[in-house]
């Protein structure tokens, strides 16, 4: 009986014994999942709290694998708790010892509201005031034969600058010489028959002639005057054509162009010996004591770019000169494709100071005034692109952190912005130095980027 007991004791304990086996190997797979999954995502698993049972089923499957759990992410006890940064903020810092503030010349400041003029500053270009340029071309085909002039030479009106020799040019002066001839000829016609009418009209009133002959002699008269008003029209022709083309004073068909005005030789295309067609550009010149500057103004400026306004513009060549210009002549419409508006200033140059196609820096100024945050133009500076500046935080030993900001800006005048978003009036900012602080937050940058 006993015996019978145990043997039946010792098989349920052997039966029992792989099943427990299998539920363990069955465990370890799913142990390790959940582990790995608990490593992947542990931003998910901060913002949820894990349902208590669950929590406890996955402590008894890492028990039963022998696989430690990891600790779970602490989350705050207080709703939106977690730090927020300052608009514009993108939670990069520099902090500069005093030594450092001292070397790179920093200096900060509360900002403060201030007033500005509705100014801007576009560029602009200084051009021939085309009213007082002559742009020559050639009248007729032909070869050019020479160039009297060189660019930058100085002329006065009347003289001799390219002369061309042209088949088209030699016709209209045999043209003009057959007018002049058969003019002549009309005329002495004409003149005869006046005459004979005039003879005619006496010996009717004696008699002596019958009154057919007379009415002959009128009918010639009046022939003879319309074939005079019709050769006179075609020798007109024939002069204004021969003129144009410029060979009414040569006597052997060349083309003499000469200068319009008195000043100077802006451009000379013209090469000796060479065929050029009607209307190839020869030579420019233009008066250098008037130009025109001209200006495409952006759309949101427009409204400053007004006929009358005066404009003060700087040039590489003089940077320490302010010329000034005054519109007179605005666009009627924008530019679709550079959404810019024309505009045309006249410059004043009778020092000679100023050349064409100098480029310029100008600067107008409204009737508007502007409420903002007014800093120097040095505090805002260009990074990845975008307008910022650099908020301070002292640490109290002649040293500071400081945060970029990116702002809005809006208008500049004597050196002078206007902040128009991301900063507020009383925070401390940067007003010197902001490129120092910029050159060392782009080298720590680039340090970050090497490890």
């Amino acid at each position: 009986m006993m015996n019978t007991h145990f043997h039946t004791r010792s098989r349920a304990r052997r039966t029992h014994r792989p099943a427990v086996l299998r539920t363990s190997r069955s465990l370890l797979p799913l142990a390790a999942l959940a582990a790995l999954a608990a490593l992947a995502c542990p931003g998910e698993r901060a913002g949820k709290a894990a349902p208590v049972g669950a929590t406890r089923d996955s402590a008894a499957v890492a028990a039963t694998s022998g696989m430690a759990m990891p600790d779970a992410p602490k989350r705050s006890v207080i709703p939106g708790a977690e730090a927020q940064e300052p608009p514009g903020d993108n939670g990069e810092r520099v902090a500069l010892s005093a030594a450092q503030v001292a070397k790179g010349s920093v200096e900060w400041a509360p900002a403060r509201a201030g007033v500005l003029g509705a100014t801007a500053t576009v560029p602009g270009q200084v051009v021939p005031n085309e009213d007082r340029t002559a742009r020559l071309g050639a009248p007729a085909r032909g070869r050019v034969l020479a160039v009297a002039v060189r660019p930058g030479d100085r002329v006065v009106a009347g003289q001799l600058l390219v002369t061309l020799a042209s088949p088209e040019a030699g016709t209209a002066q045999s043209d003009a010489a057959k007018a002049e001839a058969e003019l002549v000829s009309r005329r002495a016609q004409a003149t005869f028959a006046t005459n004979a009418r005039e003879r005619s009209e006496r010996l009717l009133a004696l008699k002596a002639i019958p009154r057919q002959e007379y009415e002959r002699a009128v009918a010639d008269n009046a022939l003879a005057t319309a074939a005079l008003s019709q050769a006179e029209a075609e020798a007109r022709r024939a002069r204004s054509t021969a003129e144009q083309l410029g060979v009414s004073e040569s006597p052997s068909g060349q083309v003499r162009l000469r200068s319009p005005l008195t000043g100077v030789v802006l451009t000379r295309t013209a090469v000796p010996g060479a065929v050029v067609e009607a209307g190839t550009p020869l030579t420019v010149v233009t008066d250098p004591s008037s130009l025109w500057l001209q200006v495409q103004a952006p759309e949101p400026l427009t409204a400053l770019f007004r006929i009358g306004a005066l404009l003060r513009f700087t040039v590489p060549a003089s940077p320490s000169d302010t010329f000034s210009a005054r519109i007179d002549a605005v666009g009627a419409a924008l530019d679709p494709g550079t959404r810019t508006l024309p505009v045309r200033a006249f410059v004043a140059n009778r020092d000679g100071r100023l050349m064409p196609e100098m480029l310029a820096s100008v600067s107008v100024q409204g009737a508007r005034t502007t409420a903002t945050i007014v800093l120097p133009e040095d505090a805002v500076q260009l990074l990845d692109g975008q307008s910022v500046v650099f908020v301070a935080t002292p640490d109290g030993h002649g040293g500071a952190r400081f945060a970029p900001r990116v702002v809005g800006t809006g208008p500049r005048s004597n050196g002078r912005i206007g902040v128009t978003r991301g900063l507020r009036e009383g925070e401390l900012v940067a007003t010197r130095g902001a490129f120092a602080i910029k050159a060392q937050l782009k080298k720590g940058s680039m340090k970050d980027m090497e490890t």
